[in-house]
């Protein structure tokens, strides 16, 4: 049986995770000091995920390409 093309995973549509398993919020909550050895994994508190937002880098068009342009026009 095929997979259908809106079923396709790809690969720039990766979305950020918004659950952290056991030990990556262990390590979250050591990092902002919450956390010690002596403290019970059950009942652990909530971390919150930070949301990344990647945005388009603007082109910067180059002076030389620019000055061609100008110079085609004439």
């Amino acid at each position: 049986m095929t997979l259908d093309k809106s079923l396709k995973v790809r690969a720039g549509s990766i979305k950020s995770r918004n659950v952290l398993n056991r030990a990556e919020r262990i390590k979250r909550l050591m990092d902002l000091d919450k956390w010690t050895e002596q403290n019970i994994v059950l009942g652990m508190a909530k971390v919150r995920v930070p949301k990344i937002s990647l945005k388009k880098k603007k082109k910067v068009k180059k002076e030389d390409e620019a000055d061609d342009k100008k110079k085609k026009k004439k």
